[in-house]
């Protein structure tokens, strides 16, 4: 199916591949990506809420618990927890029949390894079955590799709490502002939603305050999926995980793509986002991991720069 939003973004940017992003993904499992699926402990999802908010998430479990089920059907043996924001999306009774759009994202920091799975999910007792619309793998740039080294114990977002507010806070603000990955979930209904990973050297996300974040599009795989979903609805979820205590820090609100990008070494443009809620659960991903290296595709990060 032609996806007008991505049309739109690779016009502009010189792209004249008609089979390009949507329309060359494809809705079956390979085998190899099967094999990789079953490999995960951790599967990033993306989708809206009730009242239309994009939010990303991350799902947990032991190896395996997130695998193929024949050659267009994903089963992930996880639901988001209490505290999470797309909690009640998939509570008893909801995303039944067709199920709600969701984009996944398995990545594998240790070997800078990633895969995309966009379709539709809906849940069966305590595990969401996804019907795939499209599967595709992505290229390993701006990932840092990363080892799981520990677990913490209890039920993942059990013991730290939640909360939940319109702005962020300084030590959110400091979070951000040292971060090198990030997640970015879109969505256009009857298009689906997608989730993607963002990545670069720490500050190449700039806070501008206590409700607006920029960072820098670096040169991708041409597909724009991200990209072509925002042309159509700003909507926009985030996700920050802290690797060292297993927190994370969900963000919604929407996103502004801006094509010139003002001087930012290596962006071919930026966005803007602003806070429309910030929720953060502690111990939401039960895992440790340790940093191992930066991305040699990374850009230099000038201190100051805003765009």
């Amino acid at each position: 199916m032609r996806h007008e939003g991505e049309a739109a973004v690779q016009r502009r940017s010189g792209v004249r591949r008609a089979d390009w992003g949507s329309a060359r993904a494809r809705p079956e499992i390979p085998a190899v990506a099967g094999d990789f699926l079953r490999a995960q402990r951790m599967i990033v999802i993306g989708a809206a809420d009730a009242s239309g908010r994009v939010w990303a998430s991350a799902l947990t479990g032991p190896a395996g618990f997130a695998r193929p089920a024949g050659e267009r059907t994903v089963v992930v043996g996880a639901l988001p927890g209490r505290h999470d924001p797309l909690a009640a999306l998939f509570r008893d009774g909801a995303g039944a029949g067709g199920g709600h759009e969701i984009g996944m994202l398995a990545i594998e920091p240790a070997t800078r390894r990633r895969m995309r799975v966009n379709g539709r999910a809906r849940r069966d007792g305590d595990r969401l079955t996804v019907r795939t619309d499209q599967v595709y793998a992505n290229c390993p740039k701006y990932i840092q590799t990363r080892e799981i080294t520990g677990a913490a114990a209890g039920p993942p977002g059990e013991a730290g709490g939640a909360s939940a507010a319109e702005t962020l806070t300084p030590r959110q603000q400091a979070w951000i502002g040292r971060a090198d990955t990030f997640f970015a979930a879109t969505r256009v209904a009857g298009l689906g939603a997608d989730v993607s990973h963002r990545g670069g050297g720490p500050g190449f996300v700039r806070v501008l305050g206590d409700r607006r974040l920029v960072w820098p599009e670096y040169a991708g795989n041409l597909m724009y999926m991200t990209l072509g979903n925002l042309e159509l609805d700003e909507r926009c979820g985030l996700l920050f995980l802290d690797w060292e205590s297993g927190d994370a820090l969900h963000l919604t609100g929407r996103a502004r793509v801006e094509e010139d990008p003002g001087g930012v070494p290596g962006a071919e443009r930026l966005v803007t986002f602003d806070v429309d809620e910030a929720v953060q659960v502690g111990g939401a991903v039960p895992f440790r991991w340790t940093f191992g290296e930066y991305s040699r595709h990374n850009p230099p990060v000038i201190p100051g720069t805003d765009g």
